[in-house]
């Protein structure tokens, strides 16, 4: 693979990149500087990059690992804090007014759930993951994976039928 054809594929994952982004970040500013570090990364390691396994699977998981480096740093300055995913645009489309609604009250429902539910269920529900790819991505046994999304799948079940929703 060429640096250009690199690029062009890399370019072509800059959208779902950044949903990435946002589902870890929950901040539409922390998510645009976690993937430009993201492409800074990739870019001067790209021969790295093994053209044998899906150039998105990497570079999801360049995103995933610098996003925990982060987490580790912000831990050692305390009071770094983030933007409430609620409170954030990028996700929004338009539609019925109770539809935007329902949409955000998921959205922040994903917000407050541990990471470790969280991330599973973006990338399989919203990315379109299989477990077995989720498994390779995060590291983590298809049984966890499988088991995770079934509890975050549950969990907002569970708060979206106590009524917390809007309907018509």
């Amino acid at each position: 693979m060429t640096p250009d054809q690199f690029k062009s594929e890399m370019i072509a994952l800059l959208p779902r990149l950044r949903r990435f982004a946002l589902s870890l970040t929950r901040s539409g500013p922390d998510a645009d500087d976690l993937l430009q570090d993201a492409v800074t990364a990739a870019l001067q390691k790209w021969h790295q990059y093994d053209p044998a396994q899906p150039l998105d699977r990497w570079m999801f998981r360049v995103v995933r690992n610098l996003w925990i480096s982060e987490i580790r740093k912000r831990k050692v300055r305390l009071g770094e804090g983030q933007v409430d995913a609620a409170e954030s645009t990028e996700l929004q489309v338009e539609s019925r007014p109770e539809e935007v609604l329902t949409a955000q009250q998921v959205r922040q429902k994903v917000a407050d759930m541990d990471q470790d539910l969280a991330e599973p269920l973006m990338l399989v529900c919203a990315e379109g993951y299989s477990y077995r790819e989720t498994s390779d991505l995060l590291g983590i046994p298809i049984g966890t994976v499988m088991s995770r999304i079934h509890r975050a799948r549950k969990l907002l079940i569970a708060s979206m039928s106590e009524g917390e929703y809007v309907t018509q």
